[in-house]
């Protein structure tokens, strides 16, 4: 293993300027030799614009979306970004000020208006932001940048020009869906968001998008949903921001993390709230575990709960011997969530962030166990009979079956998160190794692999620079679960050359080559590699 390097994260904000465009795609400096089988693009989302004219943006989740792109050919690697032409980013530039409400900030009214059209505009509903910062992936032929509300943007990944935006809710009941779909090897998507349900209650609808269409019609126009899962709170929709799927089930975990929809939209257009606003928590429910059959899609009514935690990525679920097991980055309770949103501030002053981070403490990697086959009788017993875990699941008096995680990673100063797997290969199947972003109290400085059988781990790691999330790519003769490569982008503003595209051998972590360029980057959060 590699030692770790303590630093101050002095140079970590400076990741969060503003950054412009580039007019064409520039050379990379290339170290070691990049992998022959690697042809295509590495894509990157994340926000890039900071501010705009005397406002700014005071969230990491604000900033406007920008697209990265690193092209591999014949050895060699070039460096390209450019803007999302989303509505907000173009309405932004044009009147130079916040127009539409993200995150963390709020987007005032236009001082043209007076009083009583700003409130005649508050029944016309809220209106929703499309900056797609987040993510991007693949719908049929096409490629789509993604946030979490029900816009999602249509790129031309060649050129990286904005093409349109789509709005789901044209096609199906959500409100939103999360940037982390399950793609199945055919393309089918699958997404999960909240919508109104029945008796207008609250629910969340699992999502299909089919595959590429044989009639080269927009499989978006043929996207259903497959199964509903019933919501806690009538008003208050849990936060989500992933899903568990193994072949045969979906798994949905509700934590307490709240949105309080009530104040959302009573208080949007009146008085200036953002979504951060409207979290809140309400730990008395715990966490509750739902399942669903995949095909066809049916809810199984089994109550499954365990300790308030909060929750971000999972990392893969499979099925074994009759349980579902699911491995997830988990957060001990709101509170901890809301101090990792609250240190995402880009504004807020950074010794007290430091200080902030050095007190809250890591998300865990944690296993938890679903037996499938449930009865009554067996009240008090652990029903968990896999032989390679801790987990356990008792059922209780009232009929809940109780579930205790075992913990595969967790660290007092050291976090594993934005975690990815061999996913062609191993999604949704029993696996081995899972590779992540290592967070030092909240600040991504190391790459990660974590043996979830052994617990053993490798770190990657180096003074002053700032890597993401690292995408697995499979070596095409590879007959290991962990034969291929990591790439990941790293920031190092303290260098000559300040951001760098990193290939790791995904065995060792060991560096196979770099390839830098000569400008600043910003912060990215997730993407993927397209061959």
């Amino acid at each position: 293993m590699v030692s770790v390097f303590e630093h101050p994260a002095g140079s970590y904000k400076k990741i969060f300027e503003t950054c412009e465009e580039l007019a064409e795609p520039l050379p990379a400096t290339v170290t070691g030799r990049i992998p022959s089988f690697l042809k295509g693009s590495l894509l990157r989302l994340g926000p890039g614009l900071f501010e705009i004219g005397d406002e700014p943006f005071y969230h990491l989740f604000d900033g406007q979306a920008l697209m990265h792109k690193f092209d591999f050919k014949d050895g060699q690697v070039t460096y390209f970004r450019k803007y999302i032409k989303t509505d907000a980013y173009v309405r932004a530039i044009t009147e130079k000020r916040v127009v539409i409400t993200e995150f963390g900030t709020c987007a005032y009214p236009d001082p043209c208006k007076n009083i009583f059209s700003r409130f005649f505009s508050y029944f016309k509903g809220v209106e929703v932001t499309d900056n797609c910062l987040v993510n991007v992936y693949p719908i049929g032929e096409d490629f789509y940048a993604v946030t979490e509300t029900n816009y999602i943007t249509k790129v031309n990944t060649d050129t990286l020009e904005t093409l349109k935006k789509v709005d789901l809710c044209n096609y199906v009941n959500i409100n939103g869906v999360t940037a982390h779909p399950h793609i199945e090897r055919d393309g089918t998507v699958y997404n999960i968001g909240n919508c109104m349900g029945k008796g207008a209650t609250l629910a969340y609808n699992i999502v299909k998008i089919p595959p590429t269409q044989k009639d080269k019609s927009d499989p978006i126009e043929k996207s259903k949903v497959v199964v509903q899962f019933p919501s806690a709170e009538r008003f208050k929709p849990s936060y989500v921001h992933s899903f568990g799927m193994s072949e045969n089930y979906f798994v949905f975990v509700e934590t307490p993390v709240k949105i309080n929809l009530l104040k959302f939209l009573s208080a949007w257009s009146i008085r200036g709230t953002n979504y951060m606003d409207c979290f809140e928590s309400n730990e008395s429910q715990g966490t509750l575990f739902h399942i669903a059959k995949k095909d066809p899609g049916e809810y199984i009514d089994h109550k499954f709960k365990g300790a308030p935690i909060g929750m971000f990525h999972h990392i893969n679920t499979y099925e074994d011997q009759g349980f579902i097991v699911v491995d997830l980055c988990g957060w001990k309770g709101f509170e901890f969530v809301y101090n990792y949103l609250w240190l995402a501030n880009l504004r807020a002053n950074w010794e007290e962030v430091k200080k902030a981070a050095m007190m809250a403490p890591q998300p865990e990697v944690r296993r938890y166990v679903i037996p499938l086959d449930v009865h009554k009788e067996e009240q008090g017993k652990n029903l968990v009979s896999l032989p390679y875990t801790t987990a356990t699941a008792v059922m209780l008096a009232d009929g809940n079956i109780w579930l205790e995680p075992e913990v595969l990673f967790s660290g007092p100063r050291q976090a594993f998160e934005f975690p990815q797997i061999n996913y062609n290969r191993y999604g949704g199947k029993n696996y081995s190794y899972a590779y992540g972003l290592g967070l030092n109290h909240f600040i991504p400085d190391r790459i990660c692999k974590l043996n979830v059988k052994t617990k053993e781990t490798w770190v990657w790691q180096e003074p002053d620079s700032y890597p993401s999330e690292p995408l697995f790519v499979q070596t095409p003769d590879g007959v290991d679960e962990d034969d291929g490569v990591l790439l990941t982008i790293v920031v190092a503003p303290g260098s000559q050359r300040p951001g760098y595209l990193l290939i790791l051998n995904a065995k060792d972590l060991s560096e196979i080559a770099r390839a830098e360029v000569e400008c600043t980057m910003p912060v990215t959060f997730h993407g993927m590699y397209k061959p």
